[in-house]
């Protein structure tokens, strides 16, 4: 008989994540006991302390990881070694926690629909019934602990270290925003299909995933990213197996940011779910899911990187091209910014073919994992603010994300109109904002990498997505209204705070990129 050995949790690392998960049971409970009308308030306090604690939390636990051995990366592994809290996890935390609570801002906001969130009364009444009737002064108030549990989700993914983690990480968040997605309170048949196609397409992607991590256990014999890379670099058998294996788990990976050909769900999900979801979803996915893309592919399969690398450039492009091609095409603000979404994630990819060994790095040069993460927190200011824009444009029948509704409205509301305008600058790569940085870098590294083809299409690309983001500019101040135009509802506080956030961060980030630039340096690289 084996002793049994007691497994290291390490709690006094990971515990911002237990914050976020207790927080999240903790609301379970208040919607189970706590009546109707106290449950928004409690909710909400819970929440927002919950994500504030964690941010806390990972500042404490940032300020004290300790260098490993190598000294290029700094931290420890948790939970029996299934979770690594190290530089690049603790600064992909912060930026989830930070996104999280502009997105609890956005659900909390009730002065846009007359004193009741934009959820749905209760999601199970069909559409158009009395059963709905009745419940139109009702608030939803389990999307809080949804959003928690997101969050979790959303924290483990990039921190995950073996490939059960991984996949349990990738559930956690994927379910609640599956719901979430499908609780709009006004046009309620799109946003039930929306929720549909996501989790239809989500289960596919999620088993192709598992089927890729049980060709990888067969190749190596093991979960753990560090005993994959061992086998990586020292079996020279079943060669298949493994590149099928990291075939199958980029479809899951690339499904949840949305590159081509797995990103047919973007622009009918963001369209239909509650505009705050979206906002919600297109920061928070996109960090958790690049942090962990870019663990799997550094660390497991590092050494194998010129059997992945041809797939992601392949990937890389089609998805910028794709992404950057049809949004010209759109007349719907939701739909257009989905489609600008694909392209970023297209941008993002350029930022991760850049990985190169320590020994090829010039003195002072920005490495790709750097670049990715300044990249992901330019996009989400920008992408959180533009969504936070678009809950304000309203006509009789609610948001109206119709382009030619918005005509005029740069002279209705110049503030509101003049914000978004800065964020399509920032999202198009003009200087002096911060996607013109984020840009700048992923470019760099993929070009000191040899990668200069995708550059190249990245560029074209970057050219063709400033048509569409100015053609909205030009509606909003150029056109002239025909027929129902929208107008510019006046926002809570909260709404207000975020836009605010976006535009402050948008045009730091874009002026003074030094700070976070040297912060992404600090975190250093994965530890292994």
């Amino acid at each position: 008989m084996g002793e049994f050995t007691q497994p290291l949790m390490e709690y006094g690392s990971i515990w911002p994540l237990f914050v976020v998960f207790g927080v999240a049971c903790l609301g379970v409970l208040a919607e189970a006991f706590l009546p109707r009308g106290r449950r928004h308030v409690v909710q909400l306090v819970l929440a927002v302390a919950g994500l504030l604690a964690a941010l806390v939390g990972t500042v404490l636990v940032g300020m004290d990881l300790e260098v490993t051995e190598g000294g290029a990366a700094r931290g420890l592994f948790g939970a029996a070694g299934a979770v690594a809290v190290d530089g690049p996890t603790v600064f992909l935390w912060g930026m989830l926690l930070v996104f999280a609570l502009t997105g609890v801002a956005l659900f909390a906001e009730r002065r846009l629909e007359s004193g009741v969130s934009a959820f749905a009364g209760q999601a199970a009444a069909l559409p158009g019934t009395e059963a709905e009737r009745r419940t139109q002064a009702l608030d939803h108030t389990e999307v809080y602990p949804l959003l928690m549990f997101a969050v979790t989700g959303m924290m483990l993914f990039p921190a995950a270290a073996d490939l059960l983690t991984l996949f349990v990480a990738l559930e956690v968040l994927s379910l609640p925003l599956y719901l979430l997605a499908g609780l709009a309170r006004r046009r309620r048949l799109l946003s039930q299909e929306a929720a549909l196609k996501y989790f239809l397409l989500g289960a596919f992607s999620s088993g192709f995933f598992l089927y890729g991590v049980a060709l990888v256990y067969g190749f190596a014999g093991s979960m753990s990213f560090a005993a994959i890379d061992e086998a990586v670099r020292n079996d020279t058998e079943n060669r298949g197996l493994l590149l099928v294996g990291i075939g199958m788990l980029m479809v899951g990976l690339l499904f949840k940011v949305g590159a081509v050909p797995f990103q047919a769900w973007t622009p009918d999900v963001y369209q239909g779910a509650p505009t705050a979801v979206t906002a919600f979803m297109a920061a928070g996915t996109k960090i958790a899911a690049f942090g962990a893309i870019l663990r799997l592919l550094y660390v497991a399969f590092g050494a194998e990187r010129w059997s992945w690398q041809p797939m992601l450039w392949v990937v890389a492009i089609l998805t910028m091209l794709v992404g950057a091609v049809l949004a010209i095409v759109q007349t719907d603000v939701k739909r257009m910014l989905a489609y600008s979404a694909i392209a970023h994630t297209g941008f993002l990819l350029t930022g991760v073919l850049g990985v190169q060994g320590a020994s090829a790095l010039a003195e002072g040069q920005v490495t790709s994992l750097q670049s990715v993460l300044f990249y992901l927190l330019t996009y989400s200011f920008a992408t959180v603010g533009a969504f936070a824009v678009v809950t304000l444009v309203r006509d009789s029948s609610g948001e109206a994300s119709a382009m030619e509704r918005w005509a005029g409205l740069g002279a209705r509301s110049p503030l509101v109109a003049g914000a978004f305008a800065f964020f399509l600058l920032s999202m198009a790569g003009i200087p002096l904002t911060a996607g013109f940085t984020g840009k700048w870098a992923v470019f760099t590294v993929a070009l000191a990498a040899g990668a200069w083809p995708v550059v190249l299409v990245a560029i074209a690309a970057s050219v063709v997505s400033v048509f569409f983001y100015i053609r909205l500019i030009r509606v909003m101040y150029f056109a002239v209204p025909e027929g129902e135009v929208a107008s510019v509802t006046t926002p809570s506080p909260l709404t207000t705070a975020v836009i605010v956030v976006g535009v402050v961060g948008t045009l730091a980030l874009g002026v003074v990129p030094g700070p976070v630039l040297d912060l992404a340096a600090d975190a250093g690289q994965f530890i292994r």
